[in-house]
């Protein structure tokens, strides 16, 4: 049986060794300790005690959507988690923009500043989705040297030749030449790849039409978003009816982690492993593929006992939430923030409950039960315990 474990912070806020979930009970009853986080349950002492510390290896397997990660020393597991990133930072970026073009088209008045974002791109700069991505990795990893003492941290760093891999016979010269070289435009590129013929039907002679797998706004004109379809099925998928058709591969993973791996490496001071060290260690352990499990290889863990695993999942915090009203008004973004916010957690009589959503103008809120039932009660009776802060830590039990 996996083992549950609770964190220790000492009364200056840095953290100590975790402790058993009975002995943090016995230091909470006898006010020598105090809640301070109840997800990963952590508490801080309020005597002086031995700060005693092991050496604590930090495995970190980084990815695009995904990042493992598991704390270990000689003996034990003490963290191991799985967070999946937000996904939707392309499209909220893509919604931004045009509502500035919106609002700068009716400032006609006003001298153009077409230029003004070019000037500003300073070396080093990153795409917001990807130095949010790469935010997100450095701001998880502090998270865990706040709550154990990490002496240690290994960084599977992937370089990928994206070429190569579309290409295995390709060198020398070859590399200065795209995939696109001599084609008029990235149609007719999109049409040669798929050998003129629907990707769905399978049909030649007939006319063909480029689709786009996911809309222009989100995924670009880049040849790995388009598919060639006939224009029957073409006009199945406008209809909204769904098809099945090859999709291409797409490499935005592997050329998001080409280009932030150093960068990471960097800025966490890591040492560096790499991916063919871990999936030969894995097959030796006899582990399934997962990120849990690869962070644990990545960290040099062998025959070490595992901890329970949180999964995290990462959300939006500050979100101007619309304002509807169900008399046919039209919707309104609120000027105000309500005091609390979904997922929440908040003590409500002698429950600690989560909070699902808040209505009537911030004056009533629902909350979540352990058996998931939705209850609807006045915010005045609510206590708040703890905001949401971009992390959800759900235990897996």
């Amino acid at each position: 049986m996996k083992k549950v474990l609770v964190y220790v912070l000492n009364m200056r806020g840095q953290p100590l060794m975790p402790c058993s979930p009975r002995k943090a009970r016995v230091l909470l009853k006898q006010g020598k300790a105090k809640v301070i986080r109840r997800s990963p349950f952590t508490i801080q002492l309020l005597i002086a005690t031995g700060e005693n510390k092991q050496p604590i290896t930090l495995g970190v397997d980084p990815g695009y959507s995904n990042i493992g990660l598991s704390a270990i020393t000689n003996k034990k597991e003490l963290f191991s988690t799985e967070v999946t990133l937000r996904k939707n930072l392309v499209k909220l970026n893509s919604d931004r923009r045009m509502y500035r073009q919106l609002k700068r088209g009716r400032l006609w008045y006003r001298q153009c500043r077409f230029l003004n974002r070019v000037k500003s791109k300073k070396k080093g700069w990153l795409a917001p989705s990807v130095r949010h991505r790469l935010e997100s990795h450095i701001r998880i990893v502090n998270f865990i040297k706040s709550m154990l003492p990490i002496n240690r941290i290994i960084i599977e760093a992937n370089n990928f030749d994206i070429q190569k891999i579309k290409n295995p016979d390709i060198q020398g010269k070859e590399y200065q030449k795209g995939v696109m070289k001599d084609f008029y435009n990235v149609r007719e590129y999109v049409l040669h790849r798929d050998n003129h013929q629907c990707r769905s039907c399978r049909k030649k002679n007939t006319k063909l039409e480029v689709h786009h797998i996911e809309s222009r706004k989100t995924g670009s004109n880049r040849p790995e978003n388009l598919v060639t379809l006939c224009n029957i099925c073409h006009e199945k998928i406008t209809l909204g009816k769904e098809i099945k058709y090859l999709r291409p591969k797409s490499f935005k993973a592997a050329t998001f982690m080409s280009i932030i791996r150093w960068k990471l490496v960097e800025s966490l001071k890591a040492n560096v492993t790499y991916g063919y060290l871990t999936k030969l260690k894995r097959r030796e352990l006899n582990l399934p593929k997962s990120h849990t499990n690869d962070a644990f290889v990545i960290a040099n863990g062998i025959s070490q006992s595992r901890t329970n695993p949180y999964s995290v999942f990462q959300n939006r915090r500050n979100n101007r939430c619309l304002q509807k009203n169900r008399k046919g008004y039209k919707p309104s973004i609120r000027k105000q923030r309500y005091n609390l916010r979904p997922k929440d957690l908040v003590r409500f009589g002698t429950r600690v409950l989560k909070v699902v959503s808040v209505h009537s103008y911030g004056k009533y809120i629902r909350l979540k039960s352990k058996i998931n039932k939705v209850i609807d009660k006045k915010i005045l009776n609510i206590e708040l315990l703890k905001y949401s802060r971009g992390f959800e830590y759900v235990n897996e039990r």
